[in-house]
């Protein structure tokens, strides 16, 4: 079976000469079968010629005499390595390639778990949508006016103002950020953010010629004396930032740093992203006002998003701005993929008009808050002597800092070892790489305790 299975995929291409075969513990994964099983079926294979590999290396799959004779098949390991588009951190795929699997606990995943998730009310939805369903066509790029409209109205109860021309509807708040590399900055631009943030475990700037410039973080947020020493080119530099239950820090900018932030951008004439993704999700008191509504001088992109609160897989956020960069970012969608399902935007509108979405905010930000204080208590619990951290308004994580030094990437391979999946900071271009992003979020009470646990072990065997 194994050898038929890795046979049908070098005969369909699909893991064509030269390429890398996935690893022994993948394959085993895959196929539902021991390593021992894997390691004999590879060694047959090998002995077949079909594949190479040594001890400690990667298996390749062998071109045959025929191909080498006719030299007829692509070196798509070349055309990989040559693309525009960087490969992610080594620990980033990793964690990407894990997120499905639910043999691990994910104690860092940035999502709502399944004690969290919608069910009664999405269920109510789709069955409505259904019942109403008819022939959508491709659209103009911007988005459903019908969902635009209330999204408008669902904005203006969150302070920003904004017509539905003003409002372009996405596939998530990273292809916002696509569309602005593309359609907004000119090639080597400079995206200044905080440090750390997510977006440097992302490609989204970069891959199209931007250079990251990162500037420190404290309790309040973006360091703004610190911007201000930076060097600032008109036309060439934007701002990025995510100020309310920041990623990865839990951290929430407070007003005054807010309006001083706004402050130097009208100074630079510099535009600004403000990436909003978990503001409905506040605890016990709502964040400070949005950037954007502080704003009066047109500097702010405002990107949002249902992946947070409702599901990713809804694959529903939007943007606004001035009506010009909208319909300019609209024209690029209509080039890229005509926009986002019109399926996707029904549900979640009807989400929107129906209360459905407020009930489900109501109800998922009192179990977060319970869910955060459990997670707390048992740092506490096992990490008081070996860690602190700072208790988030809001949002899904903690950024746990240890006292003493460790390798966080050690302690991830090791917690991996153990089915057990963290992100450290690293990957968010953390200066002292001496933390890891826990989430409140995504585990289970028992997986949240199993998970502190396997880790205050492997720190304590070091």
């Amino acid at each position: 079976m194994i050898q038929d299975y890795i046979k049908r995929k070098i005969k369909n291409g699909e893991w064509p000469a030269g390429s890398n075969l996935p690893s022994q513990r993948e394959l085993a994964s895959t196929l539902g079968v021991n390593r021992s099983t894997i390691i004999a079926a590879l060694d047959e294979l090998k002995a077949q010629g079909l594949i190479e590999g040594k001890m400690g290396s990667s298996t390749k799959v062998v071109q045959n005499l025929w191909q080498q004779l006719t030299n007829s098949t692509p070196h798509w390991n070349d055309f990989v390595q040559w693309s525009l588009h960087p490969p992610n951190d080594p620990i980033v795929r990793k964690i990407n390639q894990t997120e499905i699997d639910r043999g691990f606990i994910h104690l860092s995943k940035g999502e709502l778990g399944s004690d969290l998730y919608p069910r009664k009310e999405l269920s109510q939805t789709f069955k409505k949508v259904g019942e109403n369903i008819s022939y959508y066509g491709y659209g103009d790029g911007k988005g459903s006016l019908s969902l635009r409209r209330a999204l408008s109205h669902h904005l203006a109860s969150r302070g920003v103002l904004a017509d539905p021309e003003s409002i372009l509807i996405v596939s998530g708040s990273l292809q916002a950020l696509q569309l602005i590399s593309l359609g907004v900055l000119q090639s080597e631009s400079t995206v200044f953010l905080e440090k750390p943030s997510y977006l440097y475990s992302t490609h989204v700037f970069r891959s199209m010629g931007m250079k990251l410039k990162g500037i420190p973080v404290n309790d309040k947020g973006l360091d703004t004396a610190y911007f201000r020493r930076q060097s600032i080119v008109k036309n060439k530099s934007i701002v990025y930032t995510n100020p309310t239950f920041h990623n990865p820090t839990g951290n929430t900018m407070p007003l005054e740093r807010r309006k001083e932030l706004l402050r130097v951008c009208e100074e630079y004439q510099l535009p600004l992203i403000e990436d909003d993704i978990y503001r409905d999700l506040w605890l016990e008191e709502e964040p400070p006002s949005t950037l954007k509504s502080l704003d009066t001088q047109g500097h702010v992109l405002y990107t949002g998003s249902f992946s947070k609160t409702i599901d990713p897989g809804l694959r529903i956020g939007w943007m606004v701005g001035p009506e010009k960069v909208i319909g300019r970012l609209a024209d690029i969608r209509m080039q890229i993929d005509y926009g986002t399902s019109m399926v996707s935007q029904a549900v979640a509108e009807y989400m929107l008009t129906s209360g459905l979405y407020e009930l489900h905010l109501q109800q998922t930000r009192k179990e977060l808050l319970k869910k955060r204080n459990y997670l707390i208590q048992l740092l506490n619990r096992y990490f008081q002597d070996d860690a602190y951290w700072e208790v988030p308004k809001g949002g899904f994580f903690i950024l746990v800092h240890f006292k003493h030094p460790i390798n966080t990437k050690h302690l991830f391979s090791e917690s991996f070892k153990k089915k057990v999946l963290i992100n450290p900071t690293s990957i968010y271009q953390d200066i002292t790489s001496q933390s890891i992003r826990l989430s409140f979020a995504y585990p289970t009470y028992k997986q949240m305790q199993q998970g502190i646990e396997i880790l205050k072990g492997i720190i304590e065997s070091r």
